[in-house]
């Protein structure tokens, strides 16, 4: 193993590093770095591209394409050499402002052109677009693939099971059947318009100088029309721009990817706990591993662990999400720099999702539906056909129809005979009370099993 795992103060990149190699490319201090680079090369090539702006003459094409290459080849060889810079400037992104003059240094035609790079820039025009830029592809890449596969496994695990009968527990107590399906539908449900959130958030950005109004660039070149070469600039990226910021971008959207992941991660634990209680109740079966161990004391123990793991994962990343959602907005006047270090643990945010996804993902692997389980509770449990005969005594005018089924079931065990001698007691039409001798806790279950097979009518 890694040593370097092994001595690392977070799990994300000691235990659990192997799963989250994407993640730790785009979202680490090297891809950001990598990102800024990106945006800086952007900037330039923009401003060379400019008819109003004529300091910087239009590029040659093997300027352009060395340009690309800083960006489409940087490797942690240049991250490393950008840290380098770092220790003397103790500023990051000028150290990438160096470091980028440097490479520009060692072709004669850009030479003349250095200290166009970053310029009448601010930091933060180079970061919020880096950060920007990570967050689309860490959703895209890494995040988005993710829940679609939870969706196919769950929505295939719904219509599978779509009639298979399983007894309803509100408050804990026996209650009315539905299927396995049906409930594993409703996951499904909510995930699809919680993962639509997610898709429709803007990932926005901006480049708009020390606080937001090119106060530096109309000084300097006031027949350029700033804002419409910021605004391309942004949307050649593939992000939206934001035509009004201070120093920073407001960081709004940071709060809106924040707040729908955890929504999605609030639906996932609400999973990961009932899944765990179905296999208490012994309602899933989990498929044994060859040479695992459950215990260390006691050899029969097979542990719901993935779904433990998935919970408590995301705990941690609705924690840090929750935290980035309401401090990164809020800066003082036109800018403080408490939002940079919270920023740094967007990845941390985003791993902790990954990890917790993941271990879900593994949990649905490891079950299976115990339909005899399933079975003999509904059969223990003819109480919960109280709701439907009270209904139809409703229907036709018996009185108190409540109270009698009550006093009749209420805290009480009651069997199949006792039921139907009940039922065939009742003053209703021959028709109904035949059907209400028909039903069992099995084949009570309203609309389930179709709701279920129909869940993709509702993507």
């Amino acid at each position: 193993m890694d040593i370097q795992a092994l001595t690392a103060l977070s799990p994300l990149d000691g235990r659990y590093a192997g799963r989250l190699e994407g993640l730790r490319k785009l979202a680490s201090e090297a891809g950001l770095i990598r990102q800024r680079v990106r945006v800086e090369v952007a900037w330039f090539q923009a401003l060379a591209a400019e008819p109003a702006f004529p300091a910087l003459p239009a590029l040659a094409r093997a300027d352009r394409e060395f340009l690309d290459r800083l960006f489409e080849q940087f490797d942690d060889a240049d991250a490393a050499a950008i840290k380098a810079i770092e220790k003397t400037t103790n500023h990051d992104v000028k150290a990438v402002e160096y470091w980028l003059k440097q490479r520009l240094s060692e072709r004669e035609s850009l030479k003349p052109f250095t200290e166009f790079v970053h310029f009448a820039c601010t930091s933060e025009d180079i970061n919020n677009l880096a950060w920007a830029l990570i967050i689309r592809h860490a959703v895209v890449q890494e995040l988005d693939p993710l829940l679609a596969e939870l969706d196919r496994r769950l929505a295939g695990m719904a219509k599978d099971t779509a009639e298979m009968p399983m007894l309803s527990r509100t408050h804990g107590q026996t209650a009315s059947p539905t299927t396995l399906g049906k409930e594993l539908a409703n996951v499904v449900f909510r995930l699809r318009r919680q993962r639509r959130a997610l898709d429709q958030v803007e990932i926005s950005g901006k480049i708009n100088g020390a606080v937001g109004n090119f106060n530096a660039h109309m000084a300097a070149c006031p027949d350029v029309d700033w804002p419409a070469l910021a605004r391309a600039l942004v949307e050649d990226l593939g992000l939206v721009w934001n035509p009004y910021t201070t120093q920073i971008e407001p960081h709004d959207m940071i709060a809106e990817v924040a707040h729908a992941l955890m929504r999605i991660n609030t639906v996932l634990l609400d999973f990961a706990r009932d899944a765990w209680g179905y296999i208490s109740l012994g309602y899933f079966r989990q498929n044994l591993i060859e040479g695992e161990v459950g215990s260390s004391t006691m050899p029969h123990k097979v542990n719901p662990i993935d779904f433990e793991n998935g919970e408590g994962n995301l705990g941690l990343a609705n924690a840090l999400l929750g935290h980035l959602a309401g401090k990164l907005p809020i800066s003082r006047f036109q800018r403080d720099l408490t939002d940079s270090t919270v920023q740094r643990s967007l990845g941390s945010a985003f791993g902790y999702c990954s990890l917790a996804w993941q271990s879900v993902l593994k949990g649905l692997d490891r079950i299976a539906p115990n339909e005899q389980r399933l079975a003999e509770d509904l059969e223990r449990a003819w109480e919960v056909l109280a709701e439907a005969v009270q209904t139809v005594m409703r229907l036709h005018g018996v009185p108190e129809p409540y109270e009698k089924l009550k006093a009749l079931t209420r805290g009480q065990g009651i069997d199949r005979e006792k039921l139907r001698a009940f039922i065939q007691d009742l003053d209703i039409p021959a028709s109904d009370r035949n059907r209400l001798l028909e039903l069992t806790p099995a084949n009570y279950i309203g609309n389930a099993a179709q709701m279920a097979a129909e869940i993709d009518r509702y993507i």
